[in-house]
């Protein structure tokens, strides 16, 4: 919805409801292949409070996020999404050190059920996929390309190249799935490119 304040506040009250409680798997409303939830209440709560936080650029507090996400990220479909958004937070930041030590965990053959986007995109920052990879419109679904796009965009972005990183973003919006946290995040980059 674009309201990331109001995210924000209710994520935060999310977690402090959750605080010290146990964690329970949180059915999926689009479930994967193979029928196995992959995402727990606390899970998405701390995901998507990183994500409001990164959104608006308060990038310190999306990382508080994320390691608090990393805790109760139990899989590895949790465990990539979770440090993709955590490494683009960390190169935001111009943490490279950590982001590359936080890419150690990261290999070809982990157990990816729904979250392919993401781990292509990490195995890209270490350097085994190559961007033009990841964003081939003709083989990709609107998703993939918010998704792969952003991902590749930001690339771009944190390693110098704003020009193509500013393209790859137009290329992500012009697409139709408005609703992908990579088109939000491409439209968030674009306004403040402008400043």
């Amino acid at each position: 919805m674009r309201q990331f304040d109001r995210a924000t506040a209710d994520f935060e009250k999310a977690a402090s409801l959750v605080k010290g409680a146990a964690d329970e798997i949180e059915p999926d409303g689009a479930p994967n292949a193979a029928g196995k939830p992959r995402s727990t209440l606390q899970f998405n709560i701390w995901y998507h409070l990183g994500l409001a936080y990164y959104l608006t650029g308060n990038y310190a507090k999306a990382l508080d996020a994320y390691h608090e996400c990393m805790k109760v990220s139990n899989n590895d479909d949790s465990v990539a999404a979770t440090s993709d958004w955590q490494w683009m937070t960390l190169m935001r930041m111009n943490r490279k050190a950590e982001a590359a030590k936080l890419l150690e965990r990261i290999t070809p053959k982990m157990d990816i059920l729904e979250n392919g986007s993401y781990h292509r995109r990490l195995l890209m920052y270490k350097g085994i996929e190559k961007p033009e990879a990841l964003l081939d419109p003709a083989k990709a679904d609107d998703l993939t390309i918010a998704t792969q796009g952003y991902g590749v965009g930001n690339y771009y972005f944190v390693t110098g190249d704003q020009a193509r990183a500013k393209q790859t973003f137009e290329k992500v919006v012009a697409g139709r799935q408005w609703n992908a946290f990579g088109f939000i995040a491409a439209e968030a980059d674009l306004q403040r490119m402008k400043k």
